[in-house]
């Protein structure tokens, strides 16, 4: 920002609507963040202005509403915004853990929600991410991810009050709340494309159009298919403007043209809106996407991680307390960006959270070749956190699991990289292995597709016989999330996977889904295996103990907090995965074998390039002691802490 800018428009524009009695809180949070929030704004939209004045004058008026939403914000929201000022790595800590449910899947509706939050907080649940419960598109609607009205529920899930009141039941837990906020697009009978389709202009400059296919078939050449069976390429004829819209995912899915400041200045408004109603955290839906440029794979673009930093700092000065989280789903080396840069002279903070997907990913295919090679060239591909962000860390989730993700690092080892995916692939559709899930989007028998299914059908608990066979299963279910609770970041639970619930079969049976076999891992919730959660005689019994168990150790770890270092090890056996969290002085060591053999590993050899003495260890999750060697069976983990 140039030292001659007059602040002073800014800060009148601001706390226009605010109480005088918060005005010196608010100016010190403009202070801080107006000289990011101008630069990278005049950067995205400062040639859409005749002069700096007009641009000025624009991000004054975006200030303004700014400052009504800070007006507006109820008075227990403004105390969680000073406390957690002042405590800015609340969400880092050991304790934190995220939950992952639909609301009709999990609880017929907001309402019943409410009567979740027991459960949420036997396990220990800090976070609670809801899948879109906004008010969706008629009709298809990618399970809620084509929104129509940013500020109405679906009316089958409730009203803003039903939200309102459970995001104070839930705050009153020690729960955040996270809403889907689908940034790239909106739906076709969104008011926007509604006026669009109408012909008034102001909204047809709110999305990418063209008159024929001159400038999309120019842009088709470096785009790549989400959806390419169900949905191929990535624009559509609207034959209400008889021009081919832009829609990366369905074609009732528009995307928003951000080179449009319109655009961005209501996506924010509508944002601030919800976090007044109670939204602690945002899982920014699709943020690789945001930015288009043709010649490119229009992903991951820098304009894509300004739109984000702009938005960062608009949150920082109306609600500090709230959180952004990025649903990027990109390769390792696309991953830390989403979470802020820092180029030596200048910090831009970006989100909070980051999914880290490709360390997902590879935990399966560690599994799958029973070799944690690939998984070892993620973590050395992932640099240490910025402060004040964290990784989100999980095992499943509502989408596939993209294996192209993992191309940089499976190309390391193997030039066959298609092979490779393809074969891991596969595998987790049961091509002769004990994983019972299926591969998505699979119109080529010889590509890389995406897996589906729930993680207890993937890891053989439906395949199982015997009662060999389900501990198999067993053990590796609690591994894999083992090492997300081990890794460094805020672990995330997927609905039914700590009751080791299956595959649900009947969307086969609803028009709406038989199309999309995502819905074979959204099952309704299990009430029947809810009962016997704590019945070690049953899966559910047995999964549901020892997830709970493990969580409450973790939550004496402050080594696991996610800013605490990590130090990857050399175990010599490629099946197993060793690594340090915390300081030399006071590590843990994580041990994980990802095969069906028993590995004898020597502690010494482990730790010859770490200044840690010879010492007894003990292993957290079940207090026995370990020595100079380590016995690891079949996919077992080991959490150790020096005695």
């Amino acid at each position: 920002m140039s030292v001659a800018l007059n602040t002073a428009p800014f800060l009148t524009a601001l706390l226009s609507n605010v109480a005088p009695g918060m005005h010196a809180s608010i100016e010190a949070r403009l202070a801080k963040h107006l000289p990011n929030l101008y630069q990278t704004l005049q950067a995205l939209y400062g040639d859409q202005f005749s002069d700096e004045q007009a641009y000025a004058t624009w991000l004054a008026e975006l200030l303004q509403v700014t400052g009504e939403a800070i007006a507006a914000r109820p008075l227990p929201l403004q105390a969680l915004d000073t406390a957690r000022s002042t405590d800015k790595n609340w969400f880092t800590k050991e304790n934190m853990l995220g939950y992952c449910c639909y609301v009709d899947r999990f609880a017929s509706d907001l309402r019943g929600v409410r009567q979740r939050i027991p459960h949420l907080q036997e396990l220990g649940v800090t976070y609670l991410h809801l899948l879109p419960f906004l008010k969706a598109r008629a009709g298809e609607n990618d399970g809620g991810f084509a929104v129509a009205d940013f500020d109405a529920i679906e009316p089958r899930l409730g009203n803003m009050a039903d939200l309102e009141e459970l995001s104070s039941a839930l705050r009153a837990a020690g729960i955040s709340l996270c809403s889907d906020f689908i940034l790239n697009h909106v739906a076709d009978d969104h008011p926007w494309a509604i006026a669009a389709k109408q012909g008034d202009p102001h909204y047809r400059d709110y999305f990418y159009h063209y008159p024929d296919r001159t400038a999309p078939d120019n842009f088709e050449k470096n785009l790549g298919q989400v959806f390419p069976q169900v949905a191929p390429g990535n624009f559509s004829f609207v034959p209400e403007l008889q021009e081919w819209v832009w829609t990366t995912f369905y074609p009732y899915q528009w995307d928003l043209n951000y080179s449009n400041p319109k655009v961005f200045a209501d996506m924010a408004a509508a944002l601030l809106r919800l976090a007044n109603r109670g939204v602690e955290a945002f899982r920014l839906d699709s943020t690789a996407f945001l930015w288009k440029r043709a010649g490119t794979k229009c992903m991951n673009q820098p304009e894509a991680h300004q739109i984000l930093q702009a938005l960062r700092s608009l949150v920082d000065i109306a609600a500090p307390g709230v959180l952004l989280k990025a649903e990027a789903i990109v390769e390792t080396a696309e991953l830390p960006a989403y979470l802020g840069s820092n180029d030596g002279t200048n910090s831009k903070q970006e989100c909070h959270l980051a999914y880290h997907s490709s360390l997902m990913a590879a935990s399966w295919v560690a599994l799958t070749e029973q070799d944690t090679s690939l998984m070892r060239h993620v973590f050395a591909g992932t640099p240490a956190l910025p402060e004040q962000s964290s990784w989100l860390t999980y095992v499943r989730c509502h989408d596939d699991i993209g294996w192209n993700v993992l191309r940089p690092e499976a190309s390391i080892e193997t030039e066959d990289v298609q092979q490779r995916l393809a074969r891991v692939s596969r595998f987790y559709s049961g091509d002769g292995s004990y994983a019972r899930g299926a591969s998505f989007q699979a119109d080529d028998p010889a590509a890389v597709h995406g897996t589906v299914g729930m993680a207890a059908a993937l890891t053989g608990f439906s395949s199982a016989h015997t009662a060999t066979e389900k501990h198999l299963a067993r053990q590796r279910l609690l591994l894999l999330y083992g090492l997300s609770f081990c890794f460094g970041g805020m672990p995330l639970i997927y609905m039914g996977d700590e009751l080791a619930q299956a595959n649900d079969e009947t969307y086969l049976q609803v028009p709406a889904q038989a199309a999309d076999n995502r819905w074979l891992h959204r099952p309704v919730w299990d009430r029947e295996l809810y009962a016997k959660r704590h019945s070690s005689l049953h899966d559910a019994g047995a999964v549901f103990n020892a997830l709970a168990h493990m969580l409450q150790q973790r939550r004496q770890l402050p080594q696991l907090a996610a800013q605490e270092a990590r130090h990857l090890l050399n175990a010599k056996d490629p099946a197993v995965l060793a690594f340090l969290r915390g300081s030399t002085d006071a590590p843990l060591l994580f041990l994980g074998n990802f095969s069906e053999n028993s590995i004898n590993l020597n502690m010494a050899e482990l730790l010859e390039n770490y200044d840690i003495s010879d010492s007894n260890w003990m292993n957290q999750l079940d207090k026995s002691e370990m020595k100079t060697t380590v016995t690891l069976q079949a996919y077992t983990q080991l959490w150790l802490v020096r005695k």
